[in-house]
């Protein structure tokens, strides 16, 4: 196996696309598994995408393809298929003697790992390639310590000329001198921040791939007034609770957007996973919150929440429920996942944790203070 690690804007998908095109047009490679965190992003990166095969074939080389089998088809007979990590069952019958991973600590579900590589049988020399950001999750760590992987690191500086100026200056602003930045700009995997709140460790432990029954649902919406390049991303985390007093993180569908648009995506949210309420911190933007979401569909049950008490002081009791093992992510959440794992009281919190601070607030106390007395 191959596992290319890159930093932000280094080029881990134009590197995956190479090497696939390279064994195929050598006639290495017959049947070929594209493998994306989801369908539009197999559709949109490794294939119609700057980096995509679309891109890079040479004209006399360019496969057929047909969007609606989900497949490329080569002069030479070779054939690549379109799959979403989402549906791992999908992977469970094809066979393929090369399969190309594209950003796997991005996967929600790991097992689609597992039977990506149930069908990776024909062939005289079938192998597979990873294409990630080097998030600190237990699949990654297990690919990497496979004594057969091979394993390169690609930080962002090194394809500096290929990049917008604009992104570069605000990638590197973001993240260069940090710690997350060893991750984001150098492709280092990073072991949990000793000074945060949360640690992987808690959160893996209690992960779970079903819900069960729930009393409650909540859409937690940390909202941003403006849509502009600096902006912070609108948090929207929905979560649920069981009778037995633990909660479950359902979806993360945080999203950098105009309000409208996050509005649209957080009424989605409610009605997908049957909530019975959205929560909206009002601290930045007041009744705006409620306007905009009411724009979409006034007759969302709605509530405003106001954050009258330090951040760390919200944020702990919750950190504390996860320790206790009341609390499940139902699947993976990366980003949400590294903001928990990194955030240090005193910096200013991420929009993906506050969302989820706010949801399992309303759900573990009705948005008061006096449920978090141990049981």
């Amino acid at each position: 196996m191959w596992l290319y690690l890159g930093g932000r804007g280094a080029g881990k998908t134009r590197a995956g696309a190479e090497y696939v095109r390279e064994q195929i047009e050598a006639g290495q490679v017959r049947r070929a598994g594209l493998i994306a965190p989801t369908a539009a992003d197999a559709r949109d990166v490794m294939v119609e995408g700057d980096s995509g095969f679309l891109h890079i074939c040479a004209p006399d080389a360019m496969p057929d393809y047909e969007p609606s089998k989900r497949r490329l088809t080569w002069p030479s007979g070779a054939q690549a298929t379109m799959y979403s990590a989402d549906e791992p069952k999908r992977l469970r019958g094809p066979q393929h003697d090369l399969i190309w991973a594209d950003e796997v600590a991005h996967w929600r579900y790991p097992e689609t790992w597992d039977m990506a590589l149930m069908g990776l049988r024909i062939g005289s020399d079938p192998r597979a390639v990873v294409t990630t950001t080097p998030k600190p999750v237990p699949l990654i760590k297990d690919i990497g310590a496979d004594p057969n992987t091979v394993t390169v690191r690609s930080t962002t500086y090194e394809n500096l000329p290929n990049l917008a100026p604009a992104f570069a200056e605000e990638i590197i602003g973001r993240y260069e001198g940090t710690r997350l930045g060893r991750q984001e700009l150098l492709a280092e995997i990073l072991d949990d921040n000793p000074d945060a709140l949360w640690s992987r460790k808690d959160i893996e432990e209690q992960r779970v791939f079903k819900a069960p029954d729930l009393v409650r649902i909540v859409v937690g919406v940390d909202p941003q007034a403006r849509n502009e390049p600096t902006s912070a991303e609108t948090g929207i985390v929905v979560a649920g609770r069981d009778a037995h007093g633990h909660g479950y993180i359902l979806d993360d569908m945080s999203t950098k957007a105009t309000p409208e648009q996050w509005a649209q995506r957080a009424v989605t949210g409610y009605y997908r996973h049957s909530a019975d309420r959205i929560i909206g911190e009002i601290n930045n933007g007041g009744d705006m919150v409620e306007f905009t979401i009411r724009t979409v569909d006034r007759n969302i049950s709605y509530k405003g929440v106001h954050a009258s008490r330090g951040k760390q002081i919200r944020a702990e009791p919750i950190s504390a429920l996860y320790e206790q093992g009341k609390v499940h992510h139902v699947g993976m959440f990366p980003e949400l996942e590294d903001q928990l794992c990194e955030w240090v009281p005193g910096d200013k919190s991420p929009d993906r944790l506050d969302a989820l601070v706010w949801a399992l607030t309303e759900l573990f106390t009705g948005g008061g203070t006096d449920v978090f007395k141990p049981r």
